[in-house]
């Protein structure tokens, strides 16, 4: 579900687990439920039409280069496209 839409934009560093890809991996459990709160959503614009609604499916950890993503701080880096 990650290589392909990857390599569609380019980005062949991502959505493989292979040596030289990045350590991008997320922790998912399909059956837990959780009912969306838009104070607690990372977005400029907490406005979802979603809000209340209870939803299956939660990230339980989340990896960026094989570290832990705490929430704490922004990271990361922009990618652009090849020829962009």
């Amino acid at each position: 579900m990650a290589r392909r839409p990857a390599d569609l934009v380019g980005l062949t560093g991502k959505g493989r687990i292979t040596v030289g890809a990045d350590a991008d991996l997320v922790a998912f459990d399909p059956a837990a439920d959780f009912t969306v709160d838009p104070v607690r959503l990372h977005h400029r614009n907490p406005v979802t039409p979603y809000a209340g609604k209870v939803l299956t499916g939660v990230v339980r950890t989340t990896w960026l280069r094989g570290r832990t993503v705490t929430g704490d701080a922004p990271r990361g880096v922009f990618l652009t496209r090849e020829g962009s």
